[in-house]
């Protein structure tokens, strides 16, 4: 199945506003719900809205904090629920469509942010993964038990056991309190076994009282 009329790389647009926030991240076929308060995002949810509605949500890559470095990857959400407060902020909900390569920052007028977006190394995130192509649920169990034990935190097991595996892998990538090279690392694992698998590397390292901070 495809997502929101999306079939193949060629239908996403070529130049992408995007949002640079740390720690905030979004797959395809995962939701994230964002406070939308500072002006030039509002404008940027304006126009989406009378566009495409698609944001590119990216990591900062260092820098000036105003205007930070980007990673080299991101991901597209449609704005597919949109409400405003009485005080102008804006609460949406980004739905995660595909990954994208950022060939280059454009120069540009607007107040916020945008991007020429190369999205043909990952134009398989427009189909589901296939039912013989998921990891390991049993797998990913044992290291994360190991690591709320660590960090005592608590976890609905019910959900870790019956969670569609796409929902549970990315619900923990975006989830856990990784740091920003990690959470890159999980965003530009190829596929969904592969985010799985660096998923798992990541919940072990925490246990095992590995210092290292970052995937190789």
């Amino acid at each position: 199945m495809t997502r929101h009329g999306y079939r193949k790389a060629a239908d996403l647009p070529d130049t992408l506003p995007v949002f640079p926030l740390g720690g905030a991240l979004v797959f395809p076929r995962w939701s994230l719900p964002l406070n939308i308060f500072e002006p030039r995002y509002l404008n940027m949810v304006d126009d989406a809205m009378a566009g495409h509605r698609l944001i590119g949500m990216i990591q900062p890559a260092g820098g000036n904090k105003q205007a930070p470095h980007l990673a080299r990857v991101g991901c597209a959400g449609r704005i597919t629920s949109y409400s405003e407060t009485e005080d102008g902020r804006y609460l949406i909900n980004l739905s995660g469509i595909c990954r994208f390569s950022v060939v280059e920052e454009l120069d540009v007028t607007t107040p916020y942010r945008q991007v020429r977006a190369d999205w043909s190394r990952f134009a398989a995130d427009l189909s589901e993964p296939e039912p013989t192509c998921l990891p390991d649920r049993a797998h990913l169990a044992e290291a994360l038990k190991k690591y709320v034990a660590v960090n005592e935190m608590e976890v609905d097991w019910d959900a870790v056991e019956t969670a569609p595996l796409e929902t549970l892998v990315n619900a923990l990538a975006a989830g856990c309190p990784f740091s920003p090279m990690e959470k890159q690392a999980l965003l530009e694992a190829p596929d969904l076994c592969g985010r799985c698998d660096a998923l798992i590397a990541l919940l072990d390292m925490d246990t095992s009282g590995d210092d290292s901070s970052t995937l190789q």
